[in-house]
């Protein structure tokens, strides 16, 4: 997958960054060998993925029953010495201790945090982590969402995903999203806009270039059909808004 958006980067006008979360699961045929994995990730997967520069981040689900902070601080460790940032996906089934470690080595972002109190709110903040949110998880598994409107009292920037995936979010609709952040987690629209925009693209280490549109900046854009205003946008989620595509400052498509 990995070799696959590489060539999509370099193929396609696209920006493409890519994570390597090799530490998602303990695959069936090292079932009970959790460690023995883990060494394989750092030992034989990450010299790979940085020799064949397939992944800009390391990221690793730290999670009761998945990966611990022990190994999470061992992989981050390894990937931070071939140059991948880190990332995490952590604290959606518990407070895990995913945050911390991850304020800890100042990761770029955190993903899920729907278990999440002030003292992680706190260890973000410090750690500008760019807390990422992916209701559409949240929604699939019928579980409480993540305390967005908390965290945006706290001061905490947001970001937006689809976390996109068969099992657990098969869902890549950003409409979709902005609407259960407005109707579930209390999100204002402007709010809602900004985390899939600006914020998104300051979670993916590319605020300064792309997410907004100003002077400057790459100019990828749509314009939308005629419609009552910006907020119809997570109000009508299931209607096809966009009427035109710009990328790199280039009309490539008419919908």
């Amino acid at each position: 997958m990995l070799r696959v958006a590489k060539r999509i980067g370099e193929e396609t006008p696209l920006t493409v960054k890519t994570t390597f979360l090799g530490a998602h699961a303990v695959p069936e045929r090292y079932k009970g060998r959790r460690e023995e994995y883990v060494n394989e990730i750092i030992n034989e997967m990450i010299p790979v993925i940085a020799t064949e520069e397939l992944a800009d981040y390391i990221d690793v689900f730290t999670e009761e029953g998945f990966f611990s902070v022990e190994d999470t601080d061992r992989i981050f460790n390894a990937g931070i010495k071939y140059g991948l940032r880190p990332k995490i996906h952590a604290n959606q089934m518990s407070f895990s201790g995913g945050v911390q470690v991850a304020a800890k080595y100042g990761a770029i972002s955190a993903d899920h945090l729907e278990f999440t109190s002030q003292a992680e709110f706190e260890a973000l903040k410090q750690s500008g982590t760019i807390a990422t949110l992916l209701p559409g998880s949240t929604f699939f598994l019928e579980m409480e969402y993540a305390p967005a409107r908390e965290m945006i009292n706290y001061g905490l920037p947001l970001a937006i995903a689809t976390n996109y995936n068969p099992g657990s979010s098969p869902s890549g609709d950003m409409k979709f999203m902005m609407a259960l952040a407005c109707l579930k987690m209390k999100l204002t629209p402007e709010e809602a806009i900004n985390a899939v925009t600006i914020n998104g693209a300051f979670a993916m280490d590319l605020g300064e270039s792309h997410g907004s549109i100003a002077i400057g900046k790459q100019a990828n854009l749509i314009i939308t059909k005629e419609m009552p205003s910006y907020e119809f946008i997570p109000y009508a989620f299931t209607t096809p808004l966009v009427e035109t595509l710009v990328l790199n400052g280039k009309v490539i498509g008419m919908l």
